[in-house]
């Protein structure tokens, strides 16, 4: 592993310090909003906002990249968050951070194309599973992190937006500096929703689903938080939670995965979603029982991500996994884009509580559909399935196609039979 990351330490230090910014600044949103008055409705549109510029930026950068090049579209995307960042305070109406919204979504999908390019370039068959391992890891810590960060600010002042802002910058130094040859990127085009529903329908419904109640938690976590009078530091705490769950739930559902019946498993995983939101609307302000819904939930939602990728490409020929991949990162995005709106209506309309209910029956309906698909048609044996690897939702089309590669090979080597041993010759 040492070795491994000899060789791309560069890129996943400034994939820390770009999501170390990137982490405050979701946070910051649900802070300052709430100290400007903002309703949970405008909150939910510029949360929205953000995966509107994210699907737009996976869907066009590939392009920019092949008329520019990586390095000018990198430096370019960072130097436009950076300025983002930088002007929320400075325009403190919903309707501009929607669009500051849009365009940081747009910059940090091209950020992810690009910089995961290089990864999977860097990545041998054999290497790659750990790289992209690595890779997810240090974007997760990026945004647990971030939490702390916020704790050294006043989100009334612009001092956090500007640390933000000053994170992204210095971010792209050593990822410019020291990066092999940039490489040819190109993300094969999305599978057809229809078709990608004809192979998968648990695949794309599931993760339409969860893609709401992704950004639910990502996006309104600070808003919920804010309107029920946690402080800052009780909001930063709640937030890291959520992805500290992922961070130390995502490998052991990754090992049942590959023993079980996927579909077992997203109902499993889906039941306990639901049963720790359910848990926080009824145990009501008190600060544990909420970091420990945070905690379960977030723990659940990232590897189900995973889990619909695995489970949809066990039902493809590895010639359609690259625009199945694409098609399910589309979907999620579509999710992402409604969660929050519904939420956000929601929580102005029966209280700030209603988060909760909201993903609780979000993760009910994903239970309940994979328990319907199970009467639909048999499931695969373990020993067939491809193997899981823990991609989180912040991911690219290009490590997503780079993901399923991996699995399709890492399958192939385990079901080989083990070489039988050479006899001695006989004199």
């Amino acid at each position: 592993m040492v070795k491994v990351l000899s060789g791309i330490w560069a890129l996943l230090v400034g994939i820390v310090l770009i999501m170390l910014g990137n982490g405050m600044h979701f946070t910051l949103i649900g802070l300052r909003g709430g100290i400007e008055g903002f309703s949970a409705t405008a909150l939910a549109i510029v949360t929205s906002g953000y995966f509107v510029g994210f699907l737009s930026g996976a869907h066009l950068t590939p392009s920019l990249i092949r008329n520019v090049g990586h390095v000018r579209v990198f430096a370019a995307l960072g130097s436009f968050m950076s300025a983002g960042l930088i002007t929320f305070p400075l325009l403190a109406e919903p309707w501009a951070w929607t669009l500051l919204r849009m365009l940081i979504g747009f910059c940090m999908s091209g950020v992810y194309v690009t910089a995961e390019s290089w990864l999977n370039d860097a990545s041998t068959n054999e290497t790659r599973g750990k790289v992209l391992s690595a890779y997810m890891i240090a974007q997760t810590l990026g945004i647990i992190g971030a939490q702390g960060l916020l704790t050294l600010g006043d989100a009334q002042t612009s001092v956090l937006f500007i640390g933000a802002s000053i994170l992204v910058s210095i971010s792209f130094a050593p990822i410019l500096l020291t990066v092999a040859p940039a490489p040819r990127t190109d993300v094969t085009r999305p599978m057809a929703l229809k078709a990608l529903f004809a192979e998968s329908p648990l695949g794309t419904v599931g993760i339409f689903l969860l893609g709401s109640a992704y950004a639910t938690q990502s996006g309104m976590g600070a808003v919920f938080g804010t309107l029920i009078g946690m402080s800052a530091s009780q909001i930063a705490l709640f937030v890291a939670m959520l992805f500290a769950g992922a961070l130390f739930l995502q490998y052991p559902i990754g090992w049942i995965s590959d023993r079980v019946d996927r579909r077992i498993l997203i109902f499993a995983v889906s039941v306990i979603g639901s049963a720790s939101c359910l848990f926080g609307w009824i145990a009501g302000a008190g600060l544990w029982s909420l970091m420990a819904s945070a905690f379960v939930a977030g723990g659940m939602t990232t590897p189900l991500y995973a889990l619909f990728l695995a489970y949809t490409n066990d039902f493809l020929s590895s010639e359609d996994m690259p625009a199945a991949s694409g098609g399910l990162v589309f979907t999620f995005g579509l999710g992402a884009i409604l969660g929050p709106l519904v939420t956000g209506w929601a929580m102005e309309w029966a209280g700030p509580f209603t988060f909760w209910l909201v993903l609780s029956v979000t993760f009910a309906a994903i239970a309940l559909y994979a328990l319907y698909r199970m009467t639909q048609r048999p499931g695969i044996p373990a020993g067939q399935t491809e193997s899981y690897i823990g991609v989180i939702p912040t991911s690219s089309p290009v490590a997503v196609e780079a993901a399923s590669a991996w699995a399709v090979e890492q399958s192939e080597i385990e079901r080989e039979p083990p070489a039988e041993a050479e006899t001695p010759a006989q004199g």
